[in-house]
């Protein structure tokens, strides 16, 4: 089968498209013959060698991850639940460039038959994460939330569930004129560019000097501190990525919080162990979002496999809105 393998960490065009053996699944595994694989700024870092989750210690040669939309080709043993022939999204750390991947039948999500692949690399990680970092944020009907990174792959999606799920105001964060209108499409009610040194005070300005309720942040650095100021009494910043890279993750004094403040690691696996149910849950709420037009998934671009260093290039250059994904075909 085809893979794009990485050999050693730099530039994109270190992926390279080679013939490899099929894998098998083991216990408690199965084998997807892969659609389509969402594309995450997670794994260029991974590719750069600055991806800060201690998770991630690969050896070479390394097939990245991502979200995998596709078929069930076989199942290993002990897995119940899940047969040859079904559609289902999983996020994997490693693998998904590929025509086939193996991940454990625990992580698999149903994908319906009507749903183009493309548009549903959203359910195996970018729409858990949106809508898990507001649930870890107790996020309260009428509250005030700020979205950072808010034309990302998962932030444009984070800024239509917080109105989904009752937000009094969403104030979204984008680095460019183009990115900031495309916030404001997704509905935020206020969209500021974090390039501009007055950022958190146009923040502060639009909640009456209060600050926010609930911060999702994903981008880290001076951002994450300048977020913690903004927050309003009890409230909470949930930080789930760094954008930035694993050198630029601040140090945080208790003595920052000490306004009745609160910051929240999210971690998408620890989410989904912890709470199984409510994951299971809000996956099956987004799916009929997404079928009903309330949620919109906006792909920027398709790359075939074999591309996926152009795809890579795409994000690296900070100029899509919304989604890349690879297609086999």
């Amino acid at each position: 089968m085809r893979a794009m393998r990485i050999h050693e960490y730099g530039p994109p065009d270190v992926l390279r498209s080679e013939e490899v053996p099929a894998p098998a699944p083991g216990p408690g595994q199965v084998l997807i013959s892969v659609e389509a694989v969402g594309v995450g700024f997670a794994q260029t870092q991974m590719r750069r060698d600055i991806f800060p989750a201690p998770m991630w210690r690969p050896t070479f040669p390394i097939v990245l991850g991502g979200d995998v939309i596709g078929v069930v080709a076989e199942v290993g043993a002990g897995v119940t639940g899940v047969a040859a022939g079904d559609r289902v999204g999983a996020y994997t750390l490693h693998g998904a460039y590929a025509e086939q991947v193996v991940v454990d039948a625990g992580t698999l999500l149903p994908v319906p038959s009507w749903m183009d692949a493309a548009q549903a690399t959203v359910l195996p990680s970018s729409g858990p994460i949106a809508s898990g970092t507001m649930r870890v944020a107790e996020l309260q009907p009428g509250e005030s939330v700020l979205v950072h990174a808010a034309s990302g792959g998962i932030g444009h999606i984070s800024v239509q569930l917080a109105r989904l799920m009752g937000a009094g105001q969403v104030i979204a964060t984008a680095g460019t004129p183009a990115k900031c209108a495309f916030a404001g499409d997704m509905g935020a009610d206020l969209v500021v560019d974090y390039s501009r040194d007055d950022w958190a005070d146009q923040v502060r300005e639009a909640t009456g000097g209060r600050g926010v309720d609930v911060v999702l942040d994903s981008v880290g650095g001076g951002v994450l501190r300048r977020g913690i100021d903004l927050l309003a009494p009890f409230g909470r910043l949930v930080f789930y990525g760094s954008a930035q890279g694993g050198r630029e993750i601040p140090h945080i004094s208790l003595m920052e919080l000490i306004g009745l403040k609160r910051v929240t690691g999210f971690a998408l696996s620890a989410w989904r162990n912890a709470r199984p149910r409510r994951y299971r849950a809000d996956h099956d709420a987004l799916v009929e979002y997404l079928r009903s037009g309330a949620v919109r998934h906006h792909i920027h671009a398709t790359e075939r496999l074999e591309d996926v260093a152009e795809a890579h290039k795409i994000i690296e250059s900070r100029g899509h809105c919304g989604r890349i994904v690879l297609v086999v075909e």
